[in-house]
């Protein structure tokens, strides 16, 4: 098994900024099919103030009159639909928003397929998308949309930078980092597949060891680890997202950064790209797939990267970013990610493990 995917050279693939410098693409896609294409997403997809979710579902509508898409949010995300798949009632025709451990633990649920194989003919976009990216699915059937970089975020004014894995284990980070349950959170379990990335399945345990046993402290989710213990300043660094500093910059350059700087261990950060899919009971395929299309659209792709702050499934040539996006939305100079072939068999006895002896 390869174990890891790392690839280096990536910096300008990924990077330059926000929506208001773009031209509308000539190539249109038709075919408008008859709604709702009902889509499922987590919530700041759509709930969120400036949310992607608004502009996709009215700038798509605009260009499919006959077309119309409605938002759910499921509980369990995609959960849910390994659960209606198992009662033969899928009740949504896309999932948007879907990891390559999402894909995993779908297969690993379920005897049947739940995602249709994409028709790539039938995407014009579709040779836009940054090869590094690719889920490697045997059976193809996901797009990607969007990506990020997990890093960790530390107050320079605490800590220095950490610039490798080991140098956590320092005294100067005892009681430093925050990172999130790899059972429940994304950015959570990617941080414990970048450290089996780096130690191998042999050793991961043992670095987890040496990290509580400086102090690590494991909370559910990103939301209440960030908002919570790491703004209230309860500690100094925290597992999280390159893009940081686009949240707290000002266009003015005055807002104080001191608490968001980004660092990237041995120079890599953990790529998490996002992708969409098409449910294999869909009524709607057809124009699920010109849905897919349009994500790929430069206009989308920017909207998506902004108002997601994430960095786009196309290559540069393809989409325009502004500068302020570039200077703060931080890319490193190697990435770091299993394959579907890599988690597949492995990815819950990894986590298994992990939380029998960390967290339990």
């Amino acid at each position: 098994m390869n174990r890891r995917r790392v690839l280096g050279g990536i910096g300008g693939t990924a990077l330059a900024g926000v929506a208001g410098c773009l031209t509308r693409d000539d190539d249109e896609v038709g075919g408008e099919g008859d709604g709702p294409l009902t889509i499922a997403t987590y919530s700041s997809m759509v709930d969120e103030d400036g949310a992607a979710g608004p502009w996709i579902k009215e700038t798509f509508e605009e260009e499919h009159p006959d077309a119309e898409i409605e938002w759910t949010v499921p509980e369990s995300g995609i959960t849910t639909y390994t659960q209606q798949a198992q009662q033969n009632d899928v009740d949504a025709d896309v999932y948007l928003g879907l990891n390559v451990d999402d894909l995993v633990r779908v297969d690993d649920t379920l005897d049947e397929r739940l995602f249709e194989p994409i028709d790539r003919d039938a995407i014009s976009r579709v040779d836009r998308l940054r090869e590094d990216l690719d889920f490697e699915d045997p059976d193809d059937r996901v797009v990607p949309f969007d990506t990020g970089y997990i890093s960790l975020v530390y107050d320079e004014s605490e800590v220095s930078e950490p610039e490798t894995f080991d140098d956590l284990l320092d005294e100067e980070y005892e009681d430093a980092l925050i990172t999130q349950n790899a059972q429940s959170s994304d950015p959570g379990q990617a941080f414990l597949l970048w450290t089996i990335a780096e130690y191998g399945e042999d050793g991961y345990l043992d670095y987890w060891r040496d990290l509580q046993e400086n102090g690590v402290r494991v909370g559910d989710d990103w939301s209440d680890t960030y908002f919570g213990a790491y703004m209230e300043e309860e500690r100094p660094m925290i597992v999280s997202y390159s893009t940081d500093q686009v949240f707290h910059a000002d266009e003015d350059g005055e807002a104080d950064l001191t608490r968001h700087q980004v660092s990237f261990l041995n120079g890599q950060g953990y790529e998490n790209p996002e992708g969409v899919a098409v449910f294999e009971d869909s009524d709607h395929a057809e124009l699920a797939h010109e849905f897919i299309d349009f994500l790929l659209s430069s206009d989308a792709q920017a909207e998506i990267a902004t108002r997601n702050v994430q960095f786009p499934a196309v290559t540069d040539d393809h989409v325009e970013l502004d500068e302020f996006f570039e200077q703060y939305a931080h890319v490193p100079d190697q990435s770091v990610s299993f394959t579907y072939d890599d988690l597949q068999g492995n990815l819950d006895g990894w986590v298994d493990d992990w939380a029998r002896e960390i967290v339990d």
